[in-house]
């Protein structure tokens, strides 16, 4: 799978599988982020079984899942968490990486990063922040 670059230690992607994990290992992520609720669909890896694998690699693994379109106070305040204390390169997957990137904008906000600086960094990676605009502001 090709992961989407949104930044130098950030990257999102869609829904991950055992191989994806090895892959984000071998090309040097050191956490990897769900932001998916175990069963959202059926035949989706569970979490549990993902952050094994993450684990058994020597990655990081935080499970921080959004059900859309709610981005809650504590969920943004655990991915800036997160962020702060990544060990290195980031790793962040939902359905299709929107979810991922919504929430690591938000989180990146609260950090002190421009609203304008994240906008740009989202649409060059092809995400669309214009959804969450208001609270950027």
């Amino acid at each position: 799978m090709s992961f989407i670059l949104i930044d130098e230690n950030f990257s999102v992607s869609p829904q991950i599988d055992v191989a994806d994990v090895q892959q984000a290992a071998a090309e040097g992520y050191k956490l990897i982020i769900n932001n998916r609720p175990d069963n959202e669909v059926a035949r989706q890896p569970l979490n549990a079984e993902l952050e094994q694998i993450a684990q058994e690699l020597g990655l990081a693994y935080k499970s921080i899942p959004i059900t859309p379109p709610d981005f809650l106070p504590h969920e943004i305040e655990a991915m800036a968490e997160t962020l702060r204390t990544a060990p290195g390169r980031v790793l962040a997957f939902c359905r299709s990486g929107t979810r991922s990137t919504l929430l690591w904008a938000l989180a990146r906000r609260t950090m002190g990063d421009s609203a304008e600086t994240l906008d740009a960094k989202a649409l060059a990676a092809g995400y669309d922040l214009t959804s969450i605009h208001g609270r950027l502001a």
